[in-house]
């Protein structure tokens, strides 16, 4: 999905009586909920709006990789008593082909609808004004920073905007994404997997490539099993558009995932689904955007799902976007050049991988040289995060 490049019209005077919020920020999953509790416990004025009035899932692979966490404890998210899973290693297959590696580091597995609910409660016990059930319909600069229009209520302008839509782009301030790959379909469900099958999943996240994709499971809260995958469109096409006949299809190419899914009952009534994901995509500014537009999270980056880094990097622009605001103010570019610094790296390898991973004729080959060379996948595991500097960086001065 190709967006145009925005026009920034002549910036809008303010309207008699119209109010003022130094920050508002859009967006309440974990890129704008860990940079309100960040600003208000500095004493800062935030208001953060999320469009949903209800707690409620998200189309997300649900891993937390070790700096993830790091930036959780952070916000005083405890992760043992959220129920999170605990995953210390990964298998990757393909047909009959298994290969697996123990994993550099301990990660968490836990459901997006009880972390974006423990994130707004950090962020409304730390200060910041929560307003849920109200969407931002568009957002436009002014002569005293951006205009915010809601479904109900009255605008109002801010000062600093930050913008954490995720994936979704809002009316006046659409990233421009030419060039990213963006022809997957994500998919995410729930299960309650047989017992043995569960006994067998326990500490492990297994990533099955087929035909046009890859599918990640993994255990989460609850006792639940996360299965969630990518699929080309062509694919889906050709399997009918249909769940079901996915689900098979995905099954009669692997027989491991077969098993897993044998006996399974599906929590959600169906699964949750997103279109024209960029992958690749890192936010470059245009000269003509205004300062004072934070992009966060997905608004900032979007990296392939098959490395796992992407909550940790939406909590690195969190942090990022509080400290540049508490350090220098509505210096935004800054912000955007920094970020982009820390995350290129990564997108990139992790973008010739997902590439890599979806390729038919490479997916068999990719499985065995893990078989021949298991210490690559903990290589690509260590290679594919936030390095120790780029979070150092991120840490709000006190």
């Amino acid at each position: 999905m190709a967006y145009a490049v925005p026009v920034m019209r002549e910036p809008a005077e303010m309207t008699p009586g119209e109010r003022m919020e130094e920050v508002a920020i859009v967006g309440g999953g974990p890129a704008g909920s860990s940079a309100a509790c960040l600003l208000a416990r500095a004493g800062r004025p935030v208001l953060l709006m999320e469009r949903s009035a209800e707690p409620h899932h998200k189309v997300c692979g649900e891993f937390l990789s070790v700096e993830a966490q790091d930036y959780l404890a952070r916000l005083g998210v405890d992760l043992d008593r959220l129920g999170a899973s605990t995953i210390s290693s990964v298998r990757i297959m393909c047909n009959r082909t298994v290969a697996g590696a123990a994993l550099p580091f301990r990660a968490r597995g836990l459901s997006r609808k009880s972390l974006d609910e423990a994130l707004l409660r950090a962020a409304a016990e730390s200060g910041a004004r929560i307003e849920r059930g109200a969407p931002v319909r568009s957002i436009g600069p002014t002569r005293a920073g951006w205009r915010v229009d809601r479904s109900t209520g009255d605008p109002f302008q801010a000062s600093a905007l930050f913008l954490a839509t995720g994936k979704h782009d809002l009316r006046g301030g659409k990233r421009v994404t030419t060039g990213a790959r963006n022809d997957m379909i994500g998919f995410k469900t729930h299960l309650v997997l047989a017992p043995a099958q569960r006994s067998a999943l326990e500490g492990t996240v297994e990533i099955v490539l087929f035909p046009g994709g890859y599918a990640g499971l993994q255990m989460v809260e609850g006792g639940l099993a996360n299965l969630c995958l990518l699929v080309g469109r062509e694919c889906f096409e050709g399997v009918g558009k249909r769940w079901d006949t996915l689900l098979e299809f995905i099954g009669n190419g692997s027989s491991p995932m077969a098993s897993r899914l044998d006996g399974a009952a599906a929590v959600m009534p169906r699964p949750l689904a997103i279109f024209g994901i960029p992958y690749g995509f890192i936010h470059a500014p245009l000269p003509s955007e205004p300062e004072s537009l934070f992009r966060l999270g997905d608004q900032l980056a979007v990296t392939p799902s098959f490395t796992g880094d992407g909550m940790a990097i939406a909590l690195h622009s969190g942090f990022m976007a509080a400290s540049i605001y508490l350090r220098h103010g509505r210096e935004s570019a800054m912000y955007h050049r920094e970020v982009r610094r820390h995350v290129r790296g990564q997108i990139r390898l992790a973008s010739v991988i997902h590439d890599a991973g979806r390729w038919p004729k490479g997916q068999p080959k990719l499985v065995r040289a893990f078989q021949v060379w298991p210490g690559a996948l903990r290589s690509i595991a260590a290679l594919t995060r936030l390095r120790p500097g780029a979070i150092q960086r991120a840490l709000v001065p006190p």
